[in-house]
């Protein structure tokens, strides 16, 4: 599985959600690779799922994607509850 976690930059807060996610990846022993973009590149890119916070994300969720969004990136008790259902 691919996930690649996003913002509008991407550099800063993409980049502290994708140590979080990879925590929690960690923990729940899942081997999916992660990576980090900002908006637009993510547009043209390939994932099994994009995490960002709520306000980035819709602008991804056009139907052909799966999407998820976090309200806290570095709460990593919320990121592994939106990540499991996507894991199994």
């Amino acid at each position: 599985m691919k996930i690649m976690i996003v913002c509008g930059n991407g550099l800063g807060s993409s980049l502290m959600l994708e140590m979080a996610v990879k925590d929690v990846l960690k923990e729940l022993k899942s081997d999916a690779q992660v990576s980090h973009a900002d908006l637009f590149t993510a547009k043209s890119e390939s994932a099994d799922l994009f995490l960002g916070a709520r306000e980035i994300i819709d602008n991804l969720d056009d139907g052909s994607r799966k999407v998820a969004s976090v309200k806290n990136i570095m709460d990593k008790v919320e990121i592994k509850a939106v990540l499991e259902p996507f894991l199994k």
